[in-house]
């Protein structure tokens, strides 16, 4: 929609900015939960490990869950190296990436699903004069994986994940780094998350409008949707606070 169409959007006083997080905002965490327990119930198969595939699961989870808390603060941790580490305590072994690394990508692209409403609402916010982004804790090539294969990396402006920043939400770097790379302003600017304390209140700290999906309550909430849709209808009827 174009501010001729939307006088708000666009306009001098209108938002300028709406920022995604990826997972459980636009994948269905789910669906890649799923894609991870059907690679580890390839490991079982593969390596003859003598244990259930529900065991397997938990066990390649705890290892990875270990390797992100090991991180100082908010300092990025390289999924793929905790994944990595997850099949090495697996398989009791250091298992070589090329080996593990292709089906693990085959499992995750083939099982992961948006969140319903989610493609349609970035469509339709990209057809508009605003800017949309991403900020997520991701690694850089699995994050724009992941919205390529939703069909949407090209609706996005700017990508900005914690690889490349080196830092994860709340950090201010993630934030900081989004903005100046929109060029808009951080109060005229909306944040989508299903997490409070690193979406909603890591946005509200900057400046910025927390938009809560999934996320739980709380004084940095500035709006909140259960649907990815709802965000055009904010977008359309809502003014930026003074």
């Amino acid at each position: 929609m174009s501010s001729e169409t939307n006088p708000q959007c666009g306009s001098a006083d209108g938002w300028e900015a709406v920022f995604w997080d990826i997972g459980g905002v636009i994948l269905e965490l789910e669906s890649v939960q799923s894609a991870h327990a059907a690679f580890v119930a390839d490991l079982v198969d593969e390596h003859d490990l003598e244990m259930s595939t529900e065991t397997a699961v938990d066990t390649w989870r705890s290892a990875v869950g270990d390797q992100f808390r090991s991180r100082e603060g908010t300092e990025f941790q390289s999924a793929t190296a905790a994944y990595a580490h997850g099949v090495d305590e697996l398989v009791g072994e250091s298992v070589p990436i090329e080996e593990w690394k292709p089906p693990f990508d085959e499992h995750v692209q083939s099982s992961i699903r948006p969140i319903p409403g989610a493609v349609e609402a970035i469509e339709e916010l990209a057809a508009r004069e605003i800017h949309v982004g991403v900020i997520s804790d991701v690694d850089d090539d699995a994050g724009k994986g992941m919205l390529e294969r939703f069909g949407v990396r090209q609706q996005f402006d700017s990508i900005t994940t914690s690889e490349a920043v080196g830092r994860t939400k709340p950090d201010p770097a993630m934030f900081e780094t989004a903005l100046e790379t929109a060029d808009v302003a951080p109060e005229r600017s909306l944040m989508i998350g299903d997490r409070y304390d690193h979406d909603v209140r890591g946005a509200d700290e900057m400046g910025m409008h927390g938009v809560a999906f999934g996320a739980e309550d709380g004084p940095a909430v500035a709006y909140r949707i259960d649907s990815p849709e709802e965000i055009l209808e904010i977008v359309a009827e809502e003014t930026p606070p003074a």
